[in-house]
């Protein structure tokens, strides 16, 4: 007899912390099976002692429950416990029989909570180990962090006494200039003062030394905790990568597997459909031969009856012989006719004898073949019921691997959708992690290899290292057999798509609308690829640059947020330094004397004191749509100075700025936000051993050179936290003063270039856009406001 446990579904661990109200029926009945039937002299024994009687009163009865069941998995609740242990059987008289099934049924729950006991006191035993471990850990490393404190304090301890040595010292001087001294008291007074001053100066300053320390260490664990979730953040996108690899492989054996049960049930049913057709032959057969045999069986009762009709007739003929005996002489001739009609009849008859007996043996033969064609068909009948049954599994099975396809569909598409949240939050807090910091923020790409390249040696100049830690975000140059890595905060290789650069400073763009400072340039060298990064191809959708892509952002999110209250004001500018002038590209009016190089209109940048740049008569459209912008560009780009060399066909010979002021005004909160965004495309450094540049291209040339080497002096100046920072020794980087010294975000793009021939200027931008990784500008603020109301 089992116990009733068997039928009883698992609890769940929500369910144990419920009332007896919540206890399903089935066990309300089991539990109180005992109460109702009465009390009994039984006395209630230790768990101990009851599971060792266990083993001998109810072995038979319990092992099925422990072996093959789901008693294992059972849960008790302290209800049920005390329940079962308060429980007290009815017993009979005389049925001992019953009462020995009621025993055993009890004792077998009583081993189930027992066993269940034993589970849980191994699992606390588990757990109390574990914690012993991670005790034991942390007090090694408090015992550690002890051994450092004691050290860091006999370190100050030596300072201390260092410090009392000095000042005993200072105390054994003054008391022998006091006694050699004695006209100078009131000198040596106020020089007691002073060290008074100096000592409570020297306490105050220690004192502020010890919080800076603190502040340190808070900001160093800070960091450190940062790497950590940085570093969990990697390890789990490449387990869910190879999770996602793993369910792709399950995937193909599972289609793989689907293809050939198709093909198995094709051929089923290809069978089962001929076996159809020759059971309908078999049949149409067996209703013919059955109609031949109606019709033979006819034709054998009509000559049976005609038989016994010619018998008859032939008796009778003889009786009229004998009678007319006398009436033989005159009756020859009709005897004679008669003999001749009784013989055709015996030949008939004969040979209607010799029809019949072959008729006969026809039916025999035909009942034969009906026997074989009825054994033919109920085996025929067997294969088809057969068939079925083979086509109904298949059908089962097909239906059941469809249910693992979907399912293992949806846990693909579910652990593709972690993997994009995961990757979100990566870059999240990755740039929250450079806010924080404070740095400039440089992304890497490299262009592809065109064909007017040098055809170099078959290794390539430029690899990217495949480590989980440097994958997407590392590059190595190679010159003369010589590795040079890098790292940088994002790397795209020849083959990234423009929308996938856009995707990555797409978060950066957002951060105009919110009243932050944002400044996107691109450097390198010429032909590198600045100018396609940051303008690309407008007419083309697949290769728009970052500025129109930016802007069409930038124009569909203002009108999102138009349902939140938001209202968005917007003003362009676009201008060009051009041998270190100032160019309006979207004036009207320009000078004759500016074209042919006399002086024209003088611009001149001014930073306010809230870090805001303006250009003195500067031309600035306000812009309500896309197209006023995309008019605007198209307008730009056919007065930007371009000119051939031999390194570049259409070479960019100025640096290129774009400037759109953001003012926003939320009508319910009454927020104001004021956001810049300015995208600069600077000009291509270039060797004139290369570029072959003469007159007016030498002119351009030096010049772009020359701001290009003060924006370069302007980096190292930051980067060693120089109290004079040269902005003013270049237009171009007096104009990027609050990107590159304020509190913007700022955000650079080095573009190299794959030919082996310009691995040179590749390594010198490389460094020169590590050192401005490595530089701090300091924490971005937002530009916000809140209008008061009367």
């Amino acid at each position: 007899m089992t116990s009733r446990n068997q039928n009883r579904p698992p609890r769940s661990p929500s369910s144990k912390k419920e009332g007896v109200e919540s206890i399903p029926l089935d066990k309300r009945r089991r539990i109180g099976m005992g109460r109702t039937g009465g009390a009994t002299n039984a006395e209630r024994k230790p768990f101990g002692s009851v599971n060792k009687k266990l083993d001998v009163a109810a072995t038979s009865d319990v092992g099925s429950c422990v072996e093959g069941s789901d008693c294992g998995n059972v849960e008790f609740t302290k209800e049920e416990i005390d329940a079962l242990v308060n429980e007290r059987l009815k017993m009979k008289k005389f049925d001992h029989k019953g009462n020995m099934e009621l025993v055993s049924e009890l004792n077998a729950r009583l081993k189930v909570c027992i066993k269940w006991f034993q589970k849980r006191d191994e699992a606390h035993v588990e757990g109390e180990g574990k914690l012993q471990k991670a005790l034991d850990a942390l007090e090694k490393k408090c015992a550690e962090t002890e051994a450092e404190m004691k050290n860091k304090e006999e370190r100050f301890s030596a300072t201390i006494s260092e410090l009392r040595q000095d000042n005993t010292c200072v105390q054994e001087r003054l008391v022998k200039e006091e006694s050699e001294k004695l006209d100078a008291i009131a000198c040596h007074r106020k020089e007691n003062e002073a060290r008074i001053a100096l000592e409570a100066l020297q306490a105050s300053l220690s004192k502020d030394l010890e919080k800076a320390q603190q502040d340190i260490l808070v900001a160093n664990q800070r960091a450190a905790s940062v790497d950590d979730m940085y570093k969990r953040l990697q390890e789990y996108n490449l387990s869910l990568q190879q999770y996602n690899s793993k369910l792709h492989s399950e995937l193909e054996v599972a289609r793989e597997s689907l293809k050939r049960v198709e093909k198995e049930k094709s051929t089923i049913m290809e069978n089962h459909s001929t076996l159809r057709g020759h059971y309908s032959s078999l049949q149409d057969q067996l209703n013919l031969a059955r109609t031949a045999q109606d019709e033979a069986l006819n034709q054998k009762d009509t000559l049976a009856n005609e038989v016994k009709c010619l018998r008859g007739e032939l008796q009778q003929v003889r009786e009229d012989r004998d009678r007319q005996v006398a009436q033989v002489q005159v009756l020859t001739s009709d005897v004679v006719k008669y003999k001749e009609s009784t013989s055709e009849s015996c030949a008939k008859l004969e040979y209607l004898m010799e029809k019949t007996k072959s008729l006969e043996e026809t039916c025999s033969s035909q009942r034969e073949q009906i026997r074989l064609l009825e054994h033919q068909l109920t085996a025929t009948n067997e294969k088809l019921k057969m068939s079925d049954l083979s086509s109904i599994q298949t059908r089962a099975e097909f239906e059941e691997q469809r249910r693992n396809v979907h399912d293992l569909q949806e846990r693909l598409a579910e652990t593709e959708y972690q993997l994009v949240e995961g990757e979100k939050l990566r870059k999240k807090l990755h740039n929250t992690i450079l806010e924080l910091k404070g740095n400039i923020r440089v992304f890497c790409r490299v262009r592809p290899v065109l064909p007017d390249d040098v055809a170099g040696s078959e290794q390539p100049v430029i690899s990217y290292p495949t480590s989980t830690e440097a994958l997407g975000r590392g590059i190595d140059v190679i010159q003369s057999g010589q590795k040079y890595p890098f790292n940088f905060d994002k790397v795209f290789n020849h083959d990234a798509s423009q929308q996938e650069v856009f995707v990555e400073i797409s978060q950066l763009v957002q951060s105009a609308l919110d009243g932050y400072k944002v400044c996107i340039f691109a450097y390198g060298q010429t032909g590198s690829g600045k100018t396609y990064t940051m303008m690309g191809k407008p007419e083309a959708s697949e290769q728009k640059g970052l500025i129109p892509r930016s802007l069409e952002q930038i124009f569909q999110t203002s009108q999102s947020l138009i349902a939140q209250g938001w209202k968005y004001k917007m003003q362009a500018s676009m201008l060009e330094i051009y041998n270190e002038t100032i160019r309006d590209l979207l004036s009207t009016n320009k000078s004759s004397g500016a074209e042919n190089g006399a002086p024209g209109k003088q611009y001149t940048i001014k930073h306010d004191a809230n870090g805001n740049t303006n250009v003195t008569d500067l031309t600035i459209v306000d812009v309500c749509r896309i197209e006023e912008i995309s008019s605007l560009l198209r307008q730009a780009a056919q007065s930007r100075s371009v000119g051939k060399t031999q390194m570049n066909e259409q070479s960019s010979r100025s640096h290129f700025v774009f400037t759109l002021r953001i003012s926003g005004v939320n009508e319910g909160t009454e927020q104001q936000v004021q956001g810049v965004l300015n995208l600069i495309d600077l000009a291509g450094s270039e060797r004139l051993s290369r570029s072959g540049a003469t007159g007016d291209r030498l002119k351009e040339t030096q010049a772009i050179n020359r701001s290009l080497s003060s924006l370069s002096d302007v980096i190292f100046a930051l980067a060693k936290k120089e109290d004079h920072v040269p902005f003013r020794n270049s237009k171009l980087t007096y104009l990027l003063q609050p990107c590159l010294g304020g509190d913007s975000k700022t955000l650079m793009f080095v573009n190299i270039s794959p030919d082996p021939a310009s691995v040179g200027e590749s390594l010198c931008s490389l460094r020169f856009a590590a050192r401005v990784n490595a530089c701090e500008i300091g924490i971005p603020r937002r530009q916000m406001t809140a209008q008061m109301t009367s």
